[in-house]
């Protein structure tokens, strides 16, 4: 399991160098090159979406995409979409080799150590930022037209409902609204299956990092906010969406709060630990708790392990996966 390690050239004019040439002829080839590149970048048009900085106008089917929000890759690949440029760290190990084995793909670096260069070699013609990358924003912006479409907690409607937009604001923008409907379509399927099957049980939401499991509610809170679903511990008082955050939260507190259900995420599982150890799994570590063994959802086994790769996924199928895996799990235990 890895561990997550979180300038243009200067073009001499053809005129000039055709006039020294006495090629008067080159001058003429040139203009008429640049003028079909010209024609041809702008034959599709323009489109507007709805991003975290209001409504922009960005190409309509852009040829060549530097995708580095990681909750738009599925979608992305879902739409026939090959980025030239992508955070390679962030790409789960599943289902991405091609883009992590392509060379023609430049690697982006991570969020906290972008590669602008190797961006800027990309030649965009559109960035796709936003989410780990928001705060590198306006260098992008120099790059190339760079839109935040990411799903937000303070979206509108909430982050899952935020999803919805981001798939169809990418479909608009390449072309494939169709495919973004069913795609939109298919959370709503799974969501509500999901709300059907509970019924105000109580819930933990459990990160599993560093050999522990502490408060999720601030990072996967998300997932049982539209359904019906107590949490027994909220999102009160935590400082960010993070997961590296420590909470000294104590497994007696949980087993006293005694909740139906357990949902988790394992952090390590997917980009693994923070000094390069061997991860321990999530259901190592709660199957190990000894302060849980009355607790309700371990006597009933009413447990739910989140794909491994949630973390470094959390776009629009990774939530129409957990919902399906809550619907799923919840009808069983009836």
């Amino acid at each position: 399991m890895r561990a997550i390690r979180f300038r243009r050239t200067l073009i001499a004019t053809s005129s000039v160098l055709c006039a020294s040439l006495a090629l008067g002829a080159c001058g003429d080839s040139g203009e008429k090159k640049a003028d079909s590149a010209k024609s041809d970048k702008n034959a599709a048009g323009t489109v507007t979406v709805p991003t975290s900085k209001g409504d922009l106008e960005v190409p309509l089917k852009p040829v060549r995409v530097a995708a580095l929000d990681n909750t738009s890759f599925a979608t992305l690949k879902a739409l026939g979409v090959k980025p030239v440029a992508v955070p390679k760290g962030l790409l789960p190990d599943a289902d991405y080799q091609d883009w992590q084995n392509d060379s023609s793909i430049k690697d982006a670096g991570m969020h906290f150590e972008p590669k602008f260069e190797a961006i800027n070699a990309a030649k965009p013609d559109l960035i796709i930022g936003g989410y780990r990358f928001a705060d590198h924003h306006d260098k992008l912006s120099k790059i190339a037209k760079t839109i935040d479409l990411a799903p937000s907690d303070d979206s509108e409607g909430g982050y899952v409902n935020s999803l919805k937009t981001q798939t169809e604001s990418l479909g608009k923008i390449f072309g494939a609204e169709d495919k973004a409907k069913q795609i939109v379509a298919a959370l709503d399927k799974a969501q509500q299956d999901a709300t059907g099957a509970t019924k105000g049980e109580k819930v933990f939401l459990g990160v599993a990092a560093a050999g522990k499991v502490d408060n999720g509610a601030s990072r996967i809170g998300r997932l049982t906010e539209p359904l019906n679903l107590k949490n027994v511990l909220s999102a009160e008082g935590e400082d960010s969406t993070s997961v590296h955050d420590d909470s000294g939260l104590a497994p007696e507190t949980i087993a006293k709060l005694n909740p139906d259900w357990l949902i988790v995420l394992d952090r390590d599982a997917a980009v693994g630990t923070e000094d390069g150890a061997k991860a321990v799994s999530a259901k190592k570590l709660v199957d190990g708790m000894e302060a849980w063994d009355k607790t309700t959802f371990r006597k009933q086994d009413q447990v739910i392990y989140l794909a491994n790769d949630f973390y470094l996924t959390e776009g629009i199928q990774a939530y129409t996966d957990a919902f399906g895996q809550v619907a799923t799990a919840f009808k069983a235990a009836g």
